[in-house]
């Protein structure tokens, strides 16, 4: 079956995006990206160091997409400033905006996010915002230039799942951009609900890197990814709310 999915002129077979974070050792991530499939793989500019022999980029395969991230940015201004320096260090013109000034439940700034957005979209970056989900925020980053959305499931981090379903079932339903969601799944099920709600991918990192096994885990996210992803193209059936007989009924013990 042929699905491709392009974003930034970048066509990928792959709907899974995955991070860099929290694994035990660096030399896993060739081997969780093999097992995964993923084309795209998100890092955060603080922890490349091309000074370092453990540098991270060393890490990542040649052929992967690279997504920095604005880690640690406050302001429209230190995001923007962070993904010029990406840029400069030769990680490429894709660019997750992250800009987040809570730091108990690490919520993004939306109204920060739209204005790096659009400085960084004029300069000719691909631009995935990480977002809080509503439509309004949303449809902003549209006009702004977004080549995607990246609303969160739950808080980074935490495994909780889909707590937001409703909001981005509405961001699915209401926008034409990609919606990927972005922080919160923990299980592979829940990966498998955003892509049958209609989700164009899905961006996780914990989930993999904190499991007992992080290549099994990667293989079976793999997994629930593309079925989830069949069974939207496939078209879910009727949700009733009586019982609905799969044979007829009548005709016997006549």
């Amino acid at each position: 079956m042929q699905d491709p999915f392009i974003i930034g002129g970048v066509t990928l077979s792959s709907r899974l995006f995955i991070g860099t974070g929290k694994y035990s050792r660096n030399t896993l991530i060739p081997e969780v990206i093999a097992r995964s499939g993923s084309e795209v793989i998100t890092v955060a500019l603080r922890r490349v160091d091309p000074q370092s022999q453990d540098n991270i980029v060393l890490h990542i395969p040649s052929h992967m997409t690279l997504l920095p991230n604005t880690s640690g940015a406050r302001t429209a201004e230190e995001a923007v400033r962070i993904a010029r320096l990406a840029r400069s260090a030769g990680l490429g013109n894709w660019v997750k905006i992250e800009v987040i000034n809570d730091q108990k439940y690490l919520l993004p700034d939306n109204a920060e996010t739209i204005r790096a957005t659009e400085i960084l979209a004029a300069e000719g970056f691909v631009v995935l915002p990480y977002m809080s989900p509503d439509l309004s925020a949303a449809l902003r980053l549209k006009a702004a230039g977004a080549a995607a959305v990246m609303p969160l499931g739950a808080p980074i981090g935490s495994n909780r799942g889909l707590q937001t379903k409703e909001l981005i079932r509405i961001l699915i339903s209401e926008t034409d951009l990609p919606v990927i969601v972005d922080a919160g799944i923990g299980r592979p099920s829940e990966a498998a609900e955003a892509m049958e709600m209609g989700a164009a991918a899905v961006l996780l990192n914990t989930a993999i890197a904190t499991a007992k096994d992080p290549l099994l885990m990667a293989e079976a996210f793999r997994e629930a990814v593309s079925a989830g992803r069949k069974a939207y193209l496939a078209g879910l059936g009727p949700v009733e709310e009586t019982a609905s007989a799969s044979s007829p009924l009548t005709g016997f013990l006549a």
